[in-house]
C-alpha cells in the first residue's frame, strides 16, 4: 500500500526508503553527497499520445526537429586515440563523421560528399584523408578540400569554400558529444548536474571493456523506458525481488535534460515483505555468480546488504588492482542510473558499470539500436591505455551470446521479451495513450516534456 510523503507531497511505497537507508550509512561511511537528496517535482498526470512511438511522421519530425538540434553522445576518446582514427554515429537519416584530425583535436563532419552526395565513409577506420569512392573528391582531416580531379571542370568550386561542412564538438567524462546545430548552446550548459554529480565517478578514468549492440523490434523510446524505471522488476526480473527495493526506487529529476534513479539493493521487493537476510544474500550471490551462493553468511547482527557490500568491494579490489575498501555500499552494488536527454545513460558508482545509447533504426518507427558498454576501472600507472572494446553486433536474439557483458544477458533477455509486445500493443491500442504513474514513472514524463520542445506535440 502506497503512504504519502507529506515532506515531498509525492507517494511513494510502504518500506524503508534509499534515502533513510543511505543516511544511516553515511553515519560510518564515505557517502558522496549528491546521493543523500531528492529532486522530484510532481508534473501532471497526462497521458502520453502513442503516436509517439507509433507513426512514421513523428519519426519524421524527430529527424527534422530533435537530432539535428540536440547533444548526442557519439564516442569515446579512446575510441579514435590517433589522428585519422575516426568512427561513423549514425542517427536517423543523419550521418556524421567523427575523426581525431590533430593530436589534441576532434572534429565531426556530415558524412556526405559536397560532389555528388555519396557517403566518404561507411565504417570507422583510420585515413590520412577522406576520399570519396565515386569520383575520388578528397579531403584533409582538418575538413579543407584536398583535391577535386579534373578541377578544370569546377571553376564554380572555389577551394575555400568547400570545407565539409562541421557540427559542433564537445567532450566530457572521456565521451564526445557532437551537434549539427551550429547555434546551440555549449555542451556544459546541456549536461546540466551530470559534471558536479560524476565528479564522484569520474568516466574520463575509465575503460570500455565491452561494447554490444543489437537492432530492437520497438521504437528507441519505448526501449529507453525499459531501462529508467523499477517498477517493472517484479514482474519481467522475479529473480531479482528477492535482493532489490524495486517500488522503494528513489526518482530525480534535474532541469530540462536530466534524472536518475537510485535502485537499492540488498533488501526484498515490498511485494515480498520482509525476508530472512541469509535469504537475501545467497540470491544475491547466486545471479551475481559470486562463488557457491551456499557458502555466503551473513553474520549475527548484520545484514545481506552489508555481506554483499563487503564482498562486492573485495571483487572490485582484486579484478582492478584499485583499492575500494572505503567504497561506500551504495557506490559499490546499488543502482544509481542517470539519464541525458535524449538518448544517453550512464550508471554512478562501481558495481555496475553499465552506459546505455539508445538509437532510432533510420526513419522506422518500430525498429532502434540499443547500446550496452560497460566502463571497468582504469588502474593508475599504467604505460598505455588498453585499447577499448570493438563494438559487438548482436545478430541473435539471446543477450548471453555476449558474454563479455556476464550476468546482464539473463536480465536483458528478460527486458527483450516485452519490447516487441509493447510495440504491437501500442499499435494495436483503442485509447491511443499510454498512462503514467506520479512517481515511479517521472522520468518517462520528464523526458516527454523535454521532447515536446523539440518536436511540437
Amino acid at each position: 500500500m502506497a503512504i504519502l510523503d507529506d515532506a515531498r507531497s509525492r507517494p511513494r511505497s510502504s518500506g524503508v526508503s534509499p534515502q533513510e537507508i543511505l543516511q544511516r550509512e553515511a553515519q560510518r561511511q564515505e557517502v558522496p553527497d549528491v546521493l543523500l537528496s531528492e529532486s522530484y517535482t510532481y508534473l501532471g498526470s497526462d497521458d502520453i499520445p502513442a503516436e509517439r512511438y507509433t507513426s512514421a511522421e513523428y519519426a519524421r519530425l524527430e529527424a527534422e526537429h530533435l537530432w539535428p538540434k540536440v547533444w548526442q553522445m557519439a564516442c569515446r576518446e579512446e575510441d579514435i586515440p590517433e589522428v585519422g582514427d575516426h568512427v561513423v554515429y549514425d542517427i536517423a537519416n543523419y550521418s556524421i563523421l567523427v575523426v581525431r584530425s590533430a593530436p589534441d583535436v576532434i572534429k565531426a563532419y556530415h558524412n556526405s560528399c559536397l560532389h555528388r552526395g555519396t557517403q566518404l565513409r561507411a565504417e570507422g577506420g583510420s585515413v590520412p584523408f577522406f576520399r570519396c569512392s565515386f569520383h575520388g573528391w578528397t579531403w584533409n582531416l582538418d575538413g579543407t578540400l584536398k583535391r577535386i580531379p579534373a578541377q578544370w571542370d569546377f571553376p564554380h568550386c572555389q577551394p575555400d569554400r568547400m570545407c565539409l561542412p562541421e557540427c559542433q564538438v564537445g567532450t566530457w567524462a572521456g565521451f564526445v558529444f557532437i551537434n549539427m546545430d551550429p547555434d546551440a548552446g555549449p555542451l556544459e550548459d546541456w549536461l546540466e548536474v551530470l559534471p558536479e554529480h560524476f565528479r564522484h565517478w569520474p568516466l574520463e578514468k575509465r575503460l570500455k571493456a565491452a561494447h554490444v549492440a543489437k537492432i530492437l523490434p520497438c521504437n528507441w523510446k519505448v526501449a529507453i523506458e525499459a531501462f529508467i524505471e523499477a517498477y517493472h522488476v517484479s514482474s519481467t526480473h522475479p529473480q531479482l525481488a528477492f535482493y532489490d527495493g524495486d517500488t522503494n526506487s528513489q526518482y530525480d529529476i534535474y532541469g530540462e535534460h536530466v534524472s536518475r534513479f537510485v535502485n537499492i539493493l540488498g533488501i526484498p521487493s515490498p511485494e515480498l515483505g520482509e525476508l530472512d537476510e541469509q535469504t537475501i544474500a545467497e540470491a544475491f550471490a547466486r545471479d551475481f555468480r559470486i562463488g557457491d551462493a551456499t557458502a555466503v553468511e551473513v553474520p549475527e547482527g548484520s545484514s545481506a546488504r552489508e555481506v554483499i557490500a563487503e564482498t562486492m568491494r573485495q571483487l572490485l579490489s582484486a579484478g582492478s588492482g584499485i583499492d575500494f575498501s572505503k567504497l561506500s555500499n551504495t557506490e559499490a552494488i546499488d543502482s544509481i542510473e542517470y539519464y541525458l536527454f535524449p538518448n544517453f545513460l550512464p550508471w554512478a558508482g562501481l558495481g555496475i558499470p553499465i552506459v546505455y545509447r539508445f538509437r532510432p533504426n533510420g526513419l522506422d518507427p518500430d525498429t532502434s539500436i540499443m547500446e550496452v558498454m560497460l566502463m571497468a576501472p582504469l588502474p593508475e600507472g599504467l604505460p598505455q591505455r588498453p585499447p577499448p572494446a570493438p563494438i559487438h553486433w548482436l545478430e541473435s536474439d539471446d543477450w548471453r551470446d555476449a558474454p563479455e557483458i556476464g550476468v546482464l544477458g539473463l536480465a536483458l533477455n528478460q527486458d527483450m521479451s516485452n519490447l516487441h509486445k509493447v510495440q504491437r500493443g501500442l499499435h494495436a491500442s483503442a485509447t491511443k495513450t499510454v498512462k503514467l504513474g506520479d512517481y515511479q514513472e517521472i522520468r518517462i514524463r520528464h523526458y516527454h516534456r523535454t521532447l515536446e520542445k523539440y518536436v511540437g506535440k
